[in-house]
């Protein structure tokens, strides 16, 4: 297909794009927000009945604690050809009543207001480039199929499983975060592991009998300093120890301390090896008759720069070339769902949305006229595939 043909289609579309984004921005949509999550969800089944898609909207099971919203799962069928996985997720991080603090406006040629990058300028790219595509009469695909998620920014907990089966069954993975500042998209991820560290000593009055005491404090600082080292032991590997919570009374030893930390690594073989040296780290302890328990809270395996990974970049670089203008790859430390597809097999694409930034933020942006030109790319990719 003639990609500056889909460019003038989607451009068509881009009033309609900036009004259905700012009606999306000025929704709280925080992760346990359910109401506002399934709000979204419910323009995103509508988007996909209009445009003919079969579809299937399923509620989160009753052992995902917290309750999230629903997941909403386009599937639209062609001619034959490639089987095209698309990602983007409805929540935000954003607390209930910042969309009416700091609701959708423009400035300077950008967007801003909660989400407006992350991502909800990234889920109306995958319907606007999909109805592009429709438009002009393209249907060479076996099926297109779109997940909108729910909890991707605390985890994807009650859909991780579901797009894990899907990348199986299909032949790319297509993820609609924003792209990077400077444009780029996205061909590598790091992997996370978060931990809960729980020590327990022995409680004992400080000022008696201390010496009857096992300070879950002191042990816990030892572990802090032991698993602190560890960041930058390997390339790229970064280990933070976000929380520590202990103590009641100064004049009580403490008998019970928390730590959260955070593991990170670009690729598989170190994340394990690091992996194993927090057991090992935590498996013994500095002080006599303290007992330490490690619980993994929920993990992403790194998406790492594959073959099919690079097919799709040099795809996305040459439809870029058509369309005028120079796309390039990154890697990141953030995670997303396409940590998940990479891990199962599926060549992946990320940072495939509008260009954004300040992602989280009270100043997150989203680049007005960027909104064209990458929907249109991410029409092309499809039919390269």
């Amino acid at each position: 297909m003639d990609a500056l043909a889909i460019r003038a289609v989607v451009a068509a579309r881009r009033d309609g794009f900036i009004t259905d984004l700012e009606a999306m921005v000025n929704i709280d949509c925080g992760s346990f927000n359910r109401g506002g999550v399934n709000r979204i969800a419910g323009m995103c089944e509508q988007r996909f009945r209009d445009g003919g898609w079969e579809v299937d909207r399923l509620a989160p099971s009753a052992r995902d604690l917290p309750p999230v919203g629903d997941t909403v799962v386009g599937t639209l069928r062609g001619a034959g050809g490639r089987r095209v996985l698309l990602l983007g997720h409805t929540d935000t991080v954003f607390d209930d009543g910042v969309a009416a603090e700091r609701p959708f406006s423009v400035a300077g040629g950008r967007a801003f207001g909660p989400g407006v990058s992350d991502m909800k300028g990234g889920l109306l790219t995958g319907f606007v480039a999909v109805e592009a595509l429709q438009e002009v009469g393209f249907d060479r695909f076996d099926r297109i199929t779109y997940v909108c998620n729910p909890d991707e920014e605390i985890g994807s907990p009650s859909s991780r499983d579901l797009i894990r089966r899907l990348a199986t069954e299909h032949d790319a993975a297509l993820v609609l975060e924003c792209g990077r500042s400077n444009g780029d998209i996205v061909s590598a991820r790091k992997g996370i592991t978060d931990y809960v560290i729980r020590v327990h000593g022995r409680a004992a009055h400080a000022g008696v009998e201390p010496e009857r005491g096992r300070s879950a404090v002191v042990e816990a600082a030892h572990k802090a300093l032991a698993l602190t080292a560890l960041h930058g032991r390997w390339p790229g590997v970064t280990c933070n120890v976000g929380v520590i919570r202990a103590g009641t009374r100064t004049n009580v030893v403490p008998e019970e301390a928390l730590l959260e930390v955070e593991l990170r690594s670009p690729n598989l073989e170190t994340l394990e090896e690091a992996e194993r040296e927090v057991e090992r780290i935590c498996a013994a302890p500095v002080l006599d008759g303290v007992t330490i328990g490690v619980e993994t809270e929920g993990w992403h395996r790194p998406m790492e720069r594959s073959e099919g990974s690079q097919r799709l970049v040099e795809a996305a670089k040459d439809v870029a070339a058509e369309l005028g203008f120079r796309v390039s790859d990154a890697a990141t430390g953030g995670a997303s769902d396409g940590n998940t597809t990479s891990a199962a097999g599926c060549a992946t694409l990320d940072g495939l949305g509008p260009i954004g930034g300040d992602d989280h933020s009270s100043d997150e942006w989203l680049d007005m006229e960027s909104i064209v030109p990458r929907t249109a790319m991410l029409a092309g990719i499809i039919t390269r595939l």
